[in-house]
């Protein structure tokens, strides 16, 4: 006898595999929820071997302005799953502007002149080189794809549709396996002029559009047809067809930049633990500090690009130095401060002889392995001597 039932199922749940891909990818990538989302939605169709048959695991394109994490969130996403972001097989479709530059990615066919010389960028082993006993996936990103020529977009078609490329020698390449992953710029002009007042640091802007009516969902919106329609200005429908998921990435503001500027921090601080040139030691910066650094960071038409640039010459170079010099030592505590005197980050040295439990708690281990933490941390030199000049506390 069948038993009855009548409980209503939540579609919205995801898998516990899933779940820790999303959870992670949310701490690597900031501001861009829908992107993950959609790469989630993939990813647990295919755990549960729901993927569309003889095609590729899913196929994207990233719409949106320079910075704002497009290549960012592919690089995020093999980080999680292969644990190496160069696990990436990036394809820069400015090399490819003419139609016989496509010999570079399939190989030239027998008889034409280095055939036996030429290696091909997307062959099978190429495709396969860091797939595991425990995942089977490739990551594959065309890059700039609107700069491309028309054979490569016609190359794509086969791709995107059979999962299969046949290579100059008439080897077939499998894409099965492989998620693929293509931005673009196009219509960043168009985003960024609707997005601006609430870029930076134009208080009152949001608070003055809320009053005119325009809510961030009707923002979000205009952004997205923006992108979308130039998109479809520039490819055709036959391609805009075979893509699985079109996602366009709204342009960053202070919000969005100040979670990117302590999520730099953090990997700049994993920089110096597993340097093999130095004893790892730990910096913390002060509130000011931290806005000093935005503000020297933000860059409407940049992105979170001028932030990362702003961290190495204000932070990196400076600490750089330091060490080279011998004025910051393993088991040192740095305290970063704005001097607004010459309007330039000041270091300090707060604690010598740090014991290495005591600099493992200072850091944050949520987007690296804390067994790679306390290894850099057991490199930490014993205190020089007990009459050592010391600040602790």
């Amino acid at each position: 006898m069948i038993a009855q039932a009548n409980k209503r199922l939540d579609p919205a749940q995801t898998g516990l595999e899933a779940g820790k891909l999303e959870t992670d990818l949310r701490k690597r990538v900031i501001g861009q929820d829908e992107a993950i989302q959609q790469i989630i939605e993939i990813y647990q169709t295919d755990l549960v071997g729901m993927s569309s048959p003889g095609r590729p695991i899913g196929t994207f394109l990233f719409l949106g302005p320079t910075g704002s994490g497009k290549t960012r969130t592919v690089e995020a996403a093999a980080e999680s799953l292969m644990g190496d972001a160069r696990a990436v097989i990036k394809i820069d479709c400015a090399e490819f502007q003419h139609s016989h530059e496509i010999a570079k990615l399939i190989g030239s066919p027998p008889g034409y002149l280095g055939h036996r010389e030429t290696h091909p960028l997307l062959s099978q082993e190429v495709l396969n080189q860091y797939h595991t006993e425990e995942l089977k996936l490739s990551f594959v990103l065309f890059d700039e794809i609107e700069k491309a020529s028309d054979a490569l977009w016609n190359l794509l078609l086969g791709i995107l549709d059979k999962a299969t490329l046949t290579l100059g020698d008439n080897r077939r390449v499998d894409f099965s396996r492989a998620l693929i992953f293509m931005t673009s710029n196009l219509g960043a002009a168009e985003m960024n002029s609707i997005m601006r007042p609430n870029l930076g640091f134009a208080a009152g802007e949001r608070e003055r559009q809320w009053a005119a009516g325009v809510t961030d969902d009707q923002l979000n919106d205009k952004i997205s047809r923006a992108g979308v329609e130039a998109a479809r200005h520039k490819f055709t429908p036959e391609f805009m067809n075979r893509i699985d998921k079109t996602v366009v990435f709204r342009p960053l503001g202070e919000p969005e930049l100040r979670k990117i500027l302590d999520l730099e921090l953090t990997m700049v601080q994993h920089r110096l633990l597993s340097s093999a040139n130095s004893a790892p030691f730990v910096f913390s910066l002060t509130s000011e500090a931290s806005d000093f650094l935005l503000r020297e960071g933000t860059d409407l038409k940049y992105g979170a690009r001028h932030l990362k640039r702003a961290i190495q010459r204000n932070l990196v170079h400076p600490l750089s130095n330091l060490m080279a010099t011998g004025q910051v030592r393993g088991g040192d505590l740095i305290r970063v401060e704005f001097d607004s005197t010459f309007r330039a980050l000041a270091f300090f040295k707060e604690a010598e002889d740090m014991p290495a439990y005591a600099m493992a708690r200072m850091v944050d281990t949520s987007i690296a392995s804390p067994q790679g933490v306390h290894a850099a941390f057991a490199s930490v030199p014993p205190p020089r001597t007990a009459n050592a000049r010391s600040t602790r506390r």
